[in-house]
């Protein structure tokens, strides 16, 4: 579910790093245009190449003038790497509390029932 008190371009990076992270895409692969990205998401082309632009100021994608936009050699780790700190640092905190006030055991939290 979106966060919908997020920027739009942040909540298209999500979408995109998201298919980097679930292999959608791999190091080396060609990325959407902005054009046709934009389309398939419903958001303005000057957005979207917010969000691109902010994966090549990470180093995450490369651009090919006249070709498009790559994922970067070793985008899929970096980014891996990104995600699970932002996660241990600001997501987990307040799951672990909620788990901990809750009084769950790891029986409860079974996958299988997700």
């Amino acid at each position: 579910m979106a966060d919908e008190s997020k920027p739009v371009y942040l909540r298209l990076r999500e979408i995109i790093a998201a298919s980097i992270l679930d292999g959608d895409f791999s190091d080396g692969d060609l990325l959407p245009s902005v054009r046709a990205f934009a389309a398939t998401q419903g958001a303005n082309p000057l957005t979207v190449a917010k969000a691109y632009q902010s994966f090549q100021d990470d180093g995450l994608v490369v651009v090919k003038r006249g070709v498009g936009m790559f994922v970067a050699d070793g985008a899929t780790r970096r980014l891996r790497e990104m995600e699970r700190a932002h996660f241990i640092e600001n997501v987990w905190p307040p799951v672990a509390a909620q788990i901990r006030r809750l009084g769950l055991r790891i029986d409860d939290l079974d996958m299988a029932k997700a």
